[in-house]
């Protein structure tokens, strides 16, 4: 078998007269800075690289230096042999030439939710695929709402309801992430869509009706006017202090919560406008590319190795690791049942949506006016319906 791969990989090399150069090594590039991802990530990406033959050097910048650094990188045709990008920037990056498809190594991409596959298609062909993804959900407090005689909300209606009886001195009843950044986008989107609203159109009934949901809820005092403000790490730290008894986040805050004993919480689907309805969220994570590369060598093990990533019982043991969700639909039904923290995700993934679906490279301007939307309706500047005209101005502005 070995023999059979390496003849593959001499006859695709790149050498003239002479024999090429056999691939011992390859690079990687993520944005994984933080400890312990750095290496549990070193760790998995040194394991598939033993199973593809190579050594994979790993090189992690921070997230806000990964794009500049890639497209410098695609115009000096230096870019690593692999390469993670966060999902919505695959787009962008895809757009521009510097990325392969993935069908041309034969990898397999069957059994992926569709909203997954989408965050890593480019104009119908699939460039990157996701090892596993994480959404957000509603986390709630156990000891507060059983005191509070309220049950976990369901709808909309519900969660304005359970928010103000949970409200008193010193503790607000909701908590979300609304400051002027994608991440407050972010945490808006699964009230935009799970209402019928669209970032192709922001400025609909149902869009304003999304943001009337947040307006009533720090108007009526259950929310804090902070949250204008509040990181999700902000949101998180509120809860775990007990000065709110509900909160959206995402399952990478389990561990942390997990280390506090006294706090019993729980976790449930973002309630919807009406009973019934499956909550739309969005979809988090990072997708593996393989790069262009002038040796054909190199891009044949760096696939093999995102191929690896991408492996059944590799994105079980990361989805463990990380507490996200396994991209393969059966693994994360699995997953689910071994991980009963986790069904909530595991079930708003099967419907959750990737941010660039619709808009592709346009996405950014859109998430823009949505959080410019929320600050100015929570402040109070303007009505939801102003804020959201305003909203698909910057959308659809030059």
């Amino acid at each position: 078998m070995t023999g059979t791969i390496a003849l593959v990989l001499a006859a695709t090399g790149c050498g003239g007269g002479s024999a090429p150069d056999k691939v011992t090594s390859i690079t990687a590039l993520d944005y994984y800075t933080d400890e312990p991802e750095h290496s549990q990530w070193g760790e998995i990406l040194t394991s598939c690289g033993k199973s593809a033959g190579v050594r994979v050097e790993q090189t992690s910048v921070p997230g806000a230096s990964l794009i500049p650094k890639v497209l410098q990188q695609a115009s000096s045709r230096t870019l690593p042999d692999l390469l993670m990008l966060d999902n919505p920037d695959l787009q962008q990056i895809a757009q521009t030439g510097a990325l392969t498809p993935l069908d041309q190594y034969g990898i397999d991409s069957s059994g992926f939710a569709k909203g997954i596959l989408s965050a890593g298609t480019y104009d119908g062909k699939v460039y990157g695929l996701a090892p596993y993804v994480s959404t957000i959900a509603l986390f709630y407090n156990k000891d507060m709402l059983a005191k509070a005689g309220v049950s976990v909300p369901r709808t909309w209606d519900e969660l304005k309801t359970a928010a103000a009886r949970l409200t008193r001195p010193g503790r607000y009843g909701m908590a979300v992430d609304a400051n002027a950044t994608f991440e407050g986008t972010w945490q808006f989107l699964p009230f935009l869509w799970s209402n019928g609203g669209d970032e192709k159109r922001l400025d609909t009934p149902q869009a304003a009706r999304a943001l009337q949901l947040w307006v009533d809820l720090v108007k009526s005092g259950s929310m804090s006017k902070s949250v204008l403000n509040w990181t999700q790490a902000d949101v998180h730290d509120q809860f775990v202090a007990g000065r709110t008894a509900m909160m959206i986040n995402g399952p990478w805050r389990i561990p942390a919560l997990d280390t506090d004993k006294n706090l019993h919480w729980g976790v449930a689907p973002i309630p919807v406008p009406r009973t019934g309805q499956t909550p739309v969220t969005p979809l988090g994570g990072e997708v593996w590319t393989v790069p262009q590369n002038a040796s054909k060598a190199r891009q044949q093990k760096a696939a093999q190795v995102l191929a690896c990533l991408n492996n059944s019982s590799t994105m079980l043991a990361l989805a463990k690791q990380h507490f996200t969700v396994p991209s393969r639909t059966t693994v994360a039904a699995r997953y689910a049942e071994q991980v009963p923290s986790m069904a909530a995700f595991a079930k708003s993934v099967e419907a959750a949506r990737a941010r660039t679906s619709e808009l592709g490279v346009k996405w950014p301007k859109a998430a823009t006016g949505i959080y410019t939307a929320i600050q100015s309706a929570l402040t109070g500047e303007q009505t939801p319906e102003e804020a959201l005209r305003h909203a698909q101005q910057i959308a659809t502005s030059n």
